[in-house]
């Protein structure tokens, strides 16, 4: 491996397993739904992996950083979702594992979905792609294969440090059972509205 790809890896490797709002749910999910079903949803955040780096190989990022418009509808939309999920979390109850397995498949998308769209509504993750991919990329070389190659790379450190969390989590309620999950909830919920607050807050650089 280059000493270029090596960078990279470390990079992405310290930025992942920083505690965010894929982390947070796949913990979550862990601890409510089990390591299987909360694989769903680490799914949902690995293909938000790859969505962000193609938009922003195609342009998308650096027209986020200049358009006060554009930038402004993502990050209230970012801000409306992290709230929601914010509140789900904070009003649900620790449902016994009979009851959890009901509707599975209308969950598992549910699950799928939220760790999605958590990922791409928020501007901050086009930026900081935008920032960070470009000093790995040789211009005098086709960029494409690079931007798969960077895409791959994340992805899978993405996958292994959420289901790192994922398994933590599970062991956690494992050992404390749904009070731990209650309180998980209540924790995670409350970080979200912190994060919806702090996103609003936001402004794009130079407005």
């Amino acid at each position: 491996m280059s000493f270029t790809l090596l960078t990279f890896v470390l990079a992405a490797l310290l930025t992942i397993a920083m505690p965010g709002p894929t982390s947070l749910l796949a913990f979550s999910n862990g601890a409510r739904h089990g390591l299987r079903d909360a694989g769903f949803g680490i799914a949902g955040a690995v293909l938000s992996d790859l969505v962000l780096i193609a938009a922003v190989s195609a342009g998308l990022g650096v027209l986020l950083s200049t358009s006060q418009l554009l930038f402004s509808a993502v990050k209230w939309l970012g801000v409306a979702y992290l709230a929601y999920i914010g509140l789900r979390l904070l009003l649900s109850k620790a449902a016994p594992a009979a009851t959890a397995t009901i509707a599975h498949v209308t969950e598992r998308r549910r699950l799928f979905s939220r760790s999605f769209l958590v990922a791409v509504t928020n501007p901050k993750g086009y930026l900081f792609f935008t920032a960070l991919l470009p000093q790995f990329i040789d211009a005098t070389t086709p960029v494409l294969p690079q931007y798969l190659l960077l895409a791959v790379i994340f992805s899978l450190i993405d996958l292994v440090v959420l289901l790192a969390y994922a398994t933590a989590g599970k062991r956690c309620a494992g050992r404390f059972g749904s009070k731990l999950i209650a309180r998980m909830d209540r924790l995670c919920g409350g970080v979200f509205l912190a994060l919806a607050g702090g996103l609003a807050m936001l402004r794009r650089a130079g407005a």
